[in-house]
C-alpha cells in the first residue's frame, strides 16, 4: 500500500513525533510505500535510510513564530500546507492509498480538513491528544492547574480563560476550533485510533456517533533487561517541567514524605522549583539512553500529571525496565499500573496523598517486589514496535476493505 503520514514535525521532539516517525520507518521496512508529509524540519535521517519519502514544507512550529501576525496566519489557516497536501494526495491512487494523520495543531492547522474530507482514499487519525474536541487540546485549565470539565465551546467555556497565557489567545483557540469543525476535518476521518480507554471516553461525546474506533497502543522502546538487582534509588520525575505535568506536586510531596525528589527534564517551571525546593535534585534534559538509566535505577517513577494525558510512554518505559510507578488517578497512565501490585495510584493534585504513596514505597522490600511485578506484567504482553505495526496494518486493511479496495498487506522485508 501507499501510506501518507501527516504530521507537524519530521524529527522527534516528543512522544507524538516519536510514534509517527518510528511507525513510518517500520512500515517502510515492511515493504509499504511510505510518504511523510510534515511542516517542520529537519527530517530525521533515518527516514531516508529506510526508504521513506519526506515532503517537507520548511515551515516553523507556531510556538516559535517571530510575530503574532505570523503565528495567527499559520495557526488559524496554513494555506500552503493545504495546497501541498492537496497536490500530494492528488498524485495518489485512491484504490491503494491510506492517509494517516498524526498531528496538525502545532504547524499544519485546520486547513488540511477540506483536503482530507475530499480525499477518495480512507483517512485514519491517531488521537495523541484532544484537539478534535477541546480548543486547547487537553481539557486542562492552566490558570488553576486542574482538569477542565466545561463543555468545549459552550457558554462556560467561552467566558472562562483556560489558556496558559491570555484570554485573547484563548479566543483564538476557540476560533480555530470552530474552523476545524466547520471545514470538515472531523468528518473526513474514516477510522479513529485511540491509545487509551480514558482517551476514548473523553473524546466520544464530542465526535460523530458514527465514528469507528480502533485500539492501537503506542510502541514502547525498552529492552528486556531482567529484574533489577541492588537496592532501589530515589523517587524520580521524568519529563517536561510544566504545571500540567505536576512537578510541583511531586516536590511538595517529597518534602512531606522526607524523601529526595529527583527531576530528569527541563521546562518553564524549573527555575521556580529550584528556588522553592533547594533540597531536590535537578538533572536537566536527558537523552533517551540517560532517561532509561535514570528509570532503571529509581525507587519509583512518580507521574503526577494533572491532565488526562493520552498514553504516557514514560510510565510504560518504567514498567518495562522493572521500576514501579506512582501515578495520578486522573490521567491515562493509571491504566498501565495495577494498584498495589506494579505501583500505586494517588489522588490527583493532592501532595499529601502522593506523600503517603511514597511512604509506602520507601520500604526497600516493597519497592523491589513491585518492581519485579511491573517487569513481569509488562513483558507478559509487551508493547513492541512490531505489535504496533501489526495493529496499524489491521486498521489500514479494515478501512481499505470498507472502501471496497482490500488487498494483501506486505510483510516484513528480509
Amino acid at each position: 500500500m501507499r501510506i501518507v503520514l501527516v504530521a507537524d514535525h519530521a524529527y522527534i521532539n516528543g512522544g507524538q513525533a516519536k510514534v509517527s516517525l518510528e511507525s513510518a520507518i517500520g512500515l517502510a521496512r515492511r515493504g509499504h510505500e511510505v510518504v511523510l508529509f510534515a511542516a517542520v524540519g529537519p527530517a530525521d535521517p533515518r527516514l531516508a535510510e529506510a526508504g521513506v519519502r519526506t515532503v517537507l514544507l520548511g515551515q516553523t512550529d507556531v510556538t516559535k513564530a517571530r510575530s503574532l501576525a505570523a503565528f495567527g496566519v499559520q495557526w488559524l489557516w496554513n494555506a500552503p500546507a493545504a495546497a501541498q497536501l492537496r497536490d500530494l494526495v492528488a498524485d495518489s491512487d485512491p484504490r491503494d492509498t491510506v492517509v494517516h494523520v498524526h498531528a496538525w495543531a502545532k504547524a499544519l492547522s485546520p486547513s488540511i480538513g477540506p483536503v482530507l474530507r475530499g480525499k477518495a482514499a480512507p483517512v485514519v487519525y491517531t488521537a495523541h491528544e484532544y484537539y478534535l474536541a477541546c480548543p486547547n487540546g487537553g481539557f486542562y485549565d492552566y490558570p488553576v492547574a486542574a482538569t477542565c470539565h466545561r463543555v468545549p465551546n459552550g457558554p462556560a467555556c467561552l467566558t472562562h480563560n483556560c489558556d496558559s497565557r491570555t484570554y485573547p489567545r484563548k479566543l483564538m483557540r476557540v476560533a480555530r476550533h470552530a474552523l476545524m469543525r466547520r471545514t470538515g476535518l472531523v468528518e473526513g476521518i474514516d477510522a479513529m485510533i485511540t491509545i487509551s480507554r480514558l482517551q476514548r471516553e473523553v473524546l466520544a461525546p464530542y465526535l460523530p456517533a458514527t465514528t469507528r474506533y480502533f485500539d492501537v497502543p503506542n510502541p514502547v522502546d525498552v529492552a528486556p533487561l531482567g529484574h533489577r538487582a541492588g537496592p532501589p534509588g530515589d523517587f524520580v520525575f521524568v519529563g517536561r517541567l510544566s504545571p500540567e505535568k505536576g512537578p510541583q506536586i511531586f516536590a511538595e510531596a517529597a518534602r512531606l514524605a522526607g524523601a529526595r525528589a529527583v527531576f530528569a527534564g527541563d521546562g518553564p517551571a524549573r527555575a521556580e522549583l529550584e528556588a522553592r525546593y533547594p533540597e531536590a535534585s535537578f538533572l536537566g534534559w536527558q537523552n533517551p539512553d540517560q532517561v532509561k538509566a535514570v528509570l532503571r535505577g529509581a525507587r519509583a517513577l512518580v507521574f503526577p500529571s494533572v491532565w488526562y494525558e493520552g498514553q504516557p510512554l514514560t510510565v510504560l518505559e518504567a514498567l518495562g525496565l522493572g521500576t514501579p510507578v506512582i501515578v495520578s488517578d486522573v490521567c491515562a497512565g493509571r491504566e498501565a499500573v495495577r494498584h498495589g501490585e506494579s505501583g500505586l495510584w494517588f489522588r490527583s493534585n493532592d501532595p499529601r496523598s502522593l506523600a503517603d504513596a511514597m511512604g509506602h514505597l520507601a520500604n526497600d522490600a516493597t519497592a523491589l517486589r513491585m518492581g519485579r511485578a511491573a517487569y513481569d506484567l509488562f513483558w507478559a504482553d509487551p508493547l513492541t514496535l512490531e505489535r504496533h505495526l501489526d495493529g496499524l496494518e489491521r486498521v489500514y486493511r479494515d478501512v481499505a476493505g470498507e472502501c471496497g479496495q482490500e488487498r494483501p498487506m506486505a510483510r516484513a522485508v528480509g
